[in-house]
């Protein structure tokens, strides 16, 4: 499209650099910028033009990051570029504005777009029917003003107060209107604000619903603000109410006293669906054409000329990438003039170009191709900032994209204990945590990873799927998992987890993880004897080729690959083993810090093994031979998920079938606790579900999530392996609510969401909560913060023609040997599990689980029948619980072993019993106790460790070692009190746990 400077109206210069809203006012015809004080202010006399601007950024296809390495389609397609802006325009049209000033509007509509580079979506908004999109910029609602500016009207100038009356109408959305002031306008369907100098009252007919109610009483809150300085009182009247009610007497006293409402009202006409065969027509020298079609599909539609289709109560004016500045002006007339003929005025039009058509466009077509031939460019907007540029004008917003966002965080405390169970038929087996990151492709997998929240412990209860295991222990997997979720009360976030598409919070809760070929359970097996295939699961002294990537030695993984030459990358290192021989292998385009990680990651599979070095291009023919020969191989850079604008939608699921309404710039308060709620963040997807969602629902959160990954709603090719998250209403955990502003009080508020809006209304405010501290993690396993680089990097030196001996310092060596097994780990620097900020779980020489864990273990044990897998999914609130639920064994409880720890008693899922106040260390020495040369109470060791049969109390627990004798701790920790205590802090911690004392 050809663009000329005498064809953009001046006042769009500039226009659309930067994120936010921009508003034009059509004053004499010509659009009139709108100060920000004035946005959400309208006049039923005025047309006005709305720019609203979105910062996008490059999504790449769901498990990037994991086994699928390919790029999707949509990141050929899309024309967005990441950081670029997208613009969305509408035209607002008051019910008072003049014909003239309306066409003004459409048409300065099409030159502003063409200002922005010609790709924005343009929609028409009339008063009173304007689409929910266009209502979410100014929540909670717009209340338009009588008057205007060029319509002759004057605006009007209240000297008193004026009592007034207004009907809302949306459970999302709250769509206002002002009406008579009479008791006629009252009914039974809508709710009704009125508004007097000192009260605000609001009117809930019978037959809305809560939410409506809710929805409402943000405007009660908005009036109240706005009209009131806040300062005023507010009530509640229900439909039916009996006078006896003093708030209810004087509401029904505005309107000259009680009188019972029409059983049966009319709501407004055009709020009705129009319901009309779709048509098509082609817009030619501003008429619309009608087109004989038997079907809608793509190939009608010309990139030379524009179009229009009538789908009743939407109408969509198409326009195609070839046509002119004129002929889109026209034919956006020509749908005006059609919508007037049809007497359809107030009809919503959308009006799209060829390579940006929405979803719901798209939607209308029997057939769409996944891509086009259109050659979306940077063209049109680049010649449309240079004609800006020669004025003078700064056009960074039109040419430069906005700084990309930074790496992707995990949004987890990942101080916590993880607990990893494989799944063998319909039994679970607890693993060591020497094996816990260790999967295999045919097997499924439950794990439980409890840290602490921001005012309470938290947990994530999780399966994984291998690529390979059967459909009859992925079942059994989520029917345990269940269970477990049961036994902690249903306050734990849950979440289904396919491999290669495991997501960010995943991989750093395990750190180091590794994913074998093959599997370990009997229906893996089984599975393999009835389709006759040959068994690869993986052998030590086999033939394998590993994949390692992460960010960091606290996220990185190696995923078993086949080992052929066509399986490396450049992007990525790889590790090779045959028999006794090892190699590594770099990529050209790897960093240092992948390199690192091969190293880190050839301590977990290949310890005690000399590797050699392969450089990408430098490879020994040895290397080669065991890869079956050389191969091409992916040598171009590949691009890292970045995070795109989540999309919220409202949802109810019967009967099989799920409708979805999607909920724009949504916020906490759209979050009703009715409802069941997906937010989908295209990599993940989340089911919240309200306290108060009716039974049944709750079961089916996960088979809602799979319902909405099949139908693919926003056309984004979802995979059907997505991660699923089913978050419960007052459990939400950070990764969840930081996509809001969140305020924990909201949700941890009683009611239904009408009563906790209206305490906020009367309140203003939430009532203050006491809420805990959160708990600073201490100091375990060899540290308390995550360390720098510089002291995670290894000095390696990486010849291709040297073989790596790795060895430990005689110095590490020594210590080490204290309270390490040498045998069980390769000698090198110290491997990732020693250097994990929290212990996981207990060390992998021990034979006792901690308390915690033996707790857990021995309550699931006794659940062996597998339920169906979607409905045991949410099987009962948060509060209530169900009441066919298992209760806690006193017996079992009473089996496990009891400590002291604080790793273990933080996570306890019974009762904990109140811990005594740790005692000074100057205390006096009871009967029957001995001091030390310092003064101390001392105990015998066998009662200071944390598995003592009889524990001592009254102690500071965290510091136990202080109450042994020094004959007795220079025993146990080979050194006196005084060198002790000179070790660095991750030292002490280190011996005190090989002793059990921590």
């Amino acid at each position: 499209m050809a663009v000329s400077m005498r064809d953009l109206d001046p006042a769009f210069q500039g226009a659309g650099q930067k994120a936010g809203i921009e508003i034009w006012r059509i004053e004499k015809l010509s659009p009139v910028p709108v100060p920000k004080s004035s946005h959400g202010k309208f006049y039923a006399g005025d047309s006005y033009i709305i720019l609203k601007i979105y910062v996008l950024f490059l999504v790449l296809s769901r498990g990037s990051i994991g086994n699928n390495l390919s790029i999707s389609p949509e990141v050929v397609t899309s024309a967005s570029k990441s950081g670029a802006l997208r613009h969305d325009i509408h035209y607002w049209l008051g019910e008072d504005t003049s014909q003239d000033e309306a066409g003004a509007a459409a048409i300065k509509t099409v030159e502003l777009d063409a200002a922005l580079g010609g790709r924005a979506v343009q929609y028409r908004e009339v008063q009173g029917h304007e689409t929910e999109k266009f209502l979410s910029y100014f929540k909670p609602c717009i209340i338009p003003l009588k008057g205007g500016i060029a319509s002759g009207f004057k605006h009007v100038e209240e000297e008193e107060y004026k009592t007034c009356l207004y009907v809302c109408q949306g459970k999302h959305v709250v769509h206002v209107k002002e009406v008579p002031f009479a008791r006629s306008s009252l009914n039974h369907d809508d709710i009704f604000i009125l508004d007097t100098k000192s009260k605000i009252f609001q009117f809930n007919g019978s037959n809305s619903s809560i939410q409506e109610r809710a929805k409402a009483l943000e405007v009660v809150q908005y009036i109240k603000d706005t009209y009131h300085d806040g300062k005023c009182e507010v009530a509640a009247i229900d439909d039916g109410k009996l006078m006896a009610d003093a708030e209810t007497g004087e509401f029904w006293g505005f309107f000259g006293g009680f009188a019972p409402l029409p059983r049966k009202t009319t709501r407004d006409e055009a709020r009705s669906i129009v319901t009309v065969p779709t048509r098509l027509y082609r817009a030619q020298k501003g008429q619309a054409e009608p087109v004989e079609i038997e079907s809608l599909t793509r190939e009608l539609l010309d990139t030379n000329g524009c179009y229009i289709i009538d789908c009743g109560i939407e109408v969509f004016v198409w326009m195609g990438r070839n046509t002119s500045l004129d002929e889109r002006k026209t034919a956006s007339v020509a749908a005006d003039e059609l919508l007037l003929g049809l007497d359809r005025p107030k009809c919503h039009v959308v009006r799209v170009i060829e390579g940006f058509e929405t979803v719901m466009f798209r939607s209308k077509f029997d057939s769409w191709p996944q891509s086009t031939n259109v050659a979306v460019t940077e063209d049109g907007r680049g010649k449309v900032a240079a004609l800006l540029k020669r004025q003078g004008l700064n056009v960074r917003g039109l040419m430069k994209a906005a700084p990309p966002k930074e790496e992707p965080q995990p949004h987890i405390d990942c101080t916590g204990n993880l607990q990893v169970w494989h799944v063998n038929g319909q039994q679970k087996t607890l693993l060591q945590a020497s094996d816990q990151s260790k999967f295999y492709s045919g097997d499924c997998y439950i794990f439980q990873y409890s840290y602490p929240g921001e005012d309470k412990e938290e947990h994530l209860i999780g399966t994984w799927f291998g690529t390979q295991s059967v459909e009859e222990e992925r079942v059994s997997a989520i029917s345990q998992a269940a269970k477990i979720i049961e036994l902690l009360k249903f306050s734990a976030t849950q979440t289904r987890i396919y491999e290669g598409y495991e997501p960010l919070q995943f991989f750093v809760i395990f750190q180091s993880f590794i994913v074998f070929k093959g599997g370990l359970s009997e229906g893996y097996k089984k599975h393999l004897i009835e389709k006759e295939l040959a068994d690869d699961t993986y052998k030590e002294d086999g033939i394998a080729l590993f994949r390692v990537q992460g960010t960091g030695p606290d996220n990185m993984q190696s995923i078993q690959v086949e080992p052929v030459a066509s399986s490396l990358n450049s992007s990525y290192c790889y590790i090779l083993h045959s028999g006794s021989s090892v190699f590594t292998w770099t990529g050209n385009l790897t960093t240092s810090e992948d390199q690192e990680l091969v190293e880190r990651q050839l301590d977990l599979i290949k310890p005690d093994m000399q590797s050699k070095l392969q450089k990408e291009g430098a490879e020994s023919e040895q290397f080669w031979e065991i890869l079956g020969g050389k191969s091409e191989y992916p040598t171009e850079k590949i691009g890292r998920d970045a995070e795109s604008d989540p999309h919220l939608f409202s949802c109810t699921f019967s009967k099989g079938e799920l409708k979805v309404t999607e909920i724009y710039n949504f916020n906490q308060d759209d979050l009703m606790t009715e409802d069941v709620f997906i937010l989908d963040c295209h990599s993940d997807l989340y089911i919240w579900v309200g306290q108060m969602v009716e039974y049944k629902n709750k079961m089916q959160a996960l088979a809602i999530g799979e319902k909405f990954l099949e139908y693919d709603f926003l056309m984004e090719k979802l995979s059907h392996q997505a991660p699923i998250y089913i978050v419960m209403e007052g459990s939400e955990p950070l990764f969840f609510t930081r996509h809001f502003s969140w305020d924990s009080t909201k949700s941890a508020m009683h009611g239904n969401s009408f009563q906790r809006k209206l305490t906020l209304v009367k309140n203003g405010g939430p009532p203050p909560m006491d809420k805990p501290k959160r708990r600073t993690p201490v100091s375990y396993g060899g540290r308390s913060v995550a360390p720098e680089k510089s002291q995670r990097s290894r000095s390696v030196s990486f010849s291709p023609d040297r073989v790596r001996v790795r060895g430990r310092s005689p110095a590490f060596n020594a210590l080490a040997a204290t309270f390490e097994n040498p045998n069980a780990r390769n000698l090198s620097t110290p491997p990732p599990m020693v250097r994990k900020l929290y212990p996981k779980s207990v060390t992998p020489d021990s034979a006792k689980l901690a308390p915690r864990s033996a707790a857990i273990a021995a309550l699931t044990a006794s659940f062996d029948k597998a339920l169906p897998a979607k409905e045991v999914i949410i099987p009962c609130s948060i509060k209530g619980g169900s009441p066919e639920a298992p209760k806690l064994s006193t017996e079992v409880l009473k089996s496990s072993p009891q400590g002291n720890s604080k790793e273990n008693s933080v996570n306890n899922i019974t009762e904990e019993t109140p811990k005594p106040k740790p005692e000074t260390i100057q205390e006096d020495v009871k009967e029957g106790e001995t001091e030390d040369e310092e003064g101390l109470p001392i105990y015998p060791y066998d009662r200071l460790k944390t598995i003592a049969a009889d524990p001592v109390t009254e102690i500071d627990v965290t510091k136990r070692e202080t109450y042994l004798s020094s004959e007795e701790f220079r025993e146990k920790f080979g050194m006196s009190k005084e060198a002790f205590y000179k070790l660095p802090k991750w030292k002490q911690n280190k011996l005190k746990m090989a002793l059990q004392l921590f």
